[in-house]
């Protein structure tokens, strides 16, 4: 499945929200993804992935970003 991401590096709290008003292309799930991590060396990128990951709850290993690596709007894949 592929999402879209709003990301929010740097952040106090971290969370994960769905949301339906963020990009115009519908019938996607949208996501705002908070991190606590900079986005500095691929850092908030990492930290992306791990909560989404323990969001859907499967492992780190089955979701990556497949656009937008320096972005903040991201599609990500879930395996």
């Amino acid at each position: 499945m592929r999402i879209l991401v709003r990301a929010k590096p740097g952040v106090k709290k971290a969370y994960v929200k769905e949301t339906t008003d963020l990009f115009e292309k519908s019938g996607e799930r949208h996501f705002v993804v908070a991190v606590n991590e900079r986005a500095v060396e691929g850092r908030a990128n990492r930290a992306i992935e791990d909560a989404i990951a323990e969001h859907f709850n499967v492992l780190r290993s089955r979701v990556r970003i497949i656009s937008g690596q320096a972005s903040k709007e991201k599609v990500v894949e879930v395996m």
